[in-house]
């Protein structure tokens, strides 16, 4: 049975049934309740998607690029956020979403290889460099990111990242602190958490792959030269602990009282380290966390960088819409504010 089939039964022209179909278009509801009707008696399952992208030249898939294994993506309420938003627009686009986890190594086979793509969508912290710009490239394929991968031929959603850290920091250093510490996602490919020393930071940050983590600890630095650092193997709740009982389970005179975290992850494990060793969050220690998502398993209102997911996401469909039009595109910033919460006031 064919499209054309459905719209004889149903007594509508071919264009109209299309249009029940794909839904685009303004149909009375009672046609489309005979064209849905004729399409069930003929057993007519709907338009060939493929014969569809063979008309339109078009898929009608995106790529969804996300960096690592999709697990940890999953477990980051911020991560969720900007795919939710990034959905959302795609979804109003007519286009699906296709998510392609990548892994980070060179022996590995391309995902993108075997699929057809309209877009690439690289929504999350990423390395500075992909394998896979030079592929979307030679396929025309429009890229668009959130600060990685780096290149003058991908379209970005930017935040200040340097700025916002260094407003976060400056905040507990007007508050009155002295001794602050600064607790960062991995600056490349980790196996555990560690305390960066200071005469390594320079070449560490050099050769930082992630640029997101970089930035936001320069931006640390800007404010607190002379903090300490402690780099985590994972930015999520149990680094951020064990990040956390570095900086803290020492004697109280070498303790910093003010520590900055770059994720909300990260700073919810430092709280929990400083309660399991009887520290008073934000009496003993004050904790700034990145990102400004909610946790209600946390017994506090985290002062933190706010960032917000879904309208980030909602941007970078909006810029792959703009690109699948022929459009030209540009990088466009993304505006974050300092919410000041219960985990932050003058040091003891």
């Amino acid at each position: 049975m064919t499209l054309r089939d459905v719209a004889d039964t149903a007594g509508v022209s071919i264009s109209t049934a299309s249009l029940v179909f794909s839904g685009r278009g303004p149909v009375a509801a009672a046609t489309a309740d005979k064209v849905r009707t004729a399409a069930q008696s003929l057993g007519y399952a709907g338009p060939d998607p493929l014969a569809s992208s063979l008309r339109q030249g078009r898929s009608g898939t995106v790529a969804v690029i996300v960096e690592d294994r999709l697990l940890h993506a999953f477990r980051d309420p911020f991560a969720l956020t900007v795919l939710d938003g990034l959905a959302q627009e795609l979804d109003a686009m007519g286009q699906s979403m296709l998510l392609i986890a990548d892994p980070g190594g060179e022996e590995q086979a391309n995902p993108l290889a075997g699929h057809a793509l309209d877009a690439a969508v690289f929504p999350l912290c990423g390395r500075t460099d992909s394998p896979f710009v030079e592929h979307l490239l030679a396929r025309d394929i429009p890229m668009v990111g959130a600060g990685s991968p780096r290149d003058d031929r991908v379209s970005h959603v930017l935040v200040d990242e340097r700025g916002a850290s260094r407003a976060a920091t400056e905040h507990l250093l007007d508050l009155g602190h002295t001794r602050v510490a600064h607790v960062l996602m991995p600056l490349g490919p980790r196996h555990s958490t560690r305390a960066v020393a200071p005469g390594d930071a320079t070449v560490e940050l050099e050769r930082a792959a992630y640029p997101d983590a970089r930035d936001r600890t320069l931006g640390f630095l800007d404010a607190a030269p002379d903090g300490r650092l402690v780099e985590t193997a994972e930015a999520d709740v149990a680094e951020g602990e064990r990040a956390g009982r570095l900086l803290l389970d020492v004697p109280p005179g070498q303790r910093p009282t003010g520590i900055v975290a770059q994720s909300d992850l990260l700073a919810a494990g430092v709280i929990r380290a400083a309660e399991a060793l009887r520290l008073d969050v934000p009496d003993d220690v004050s904790v700034v966390g990145f990102d400004g998502v909610e946790l209600p398993w946390l017994d506090h209102r985290l002062t933190t960088i706010v960032q917000p997911g879904e309208p980030k996401g909602r941007l970078l469909g909006q810029l792959a819409r703009d690109a699948l039009a022929g459009e030209p595109t540009r990088d466009v910033p993304l505006e974050v504010t300092l919410r000041v919460g219960s985990t932050t006031a003058p040091p003891p």
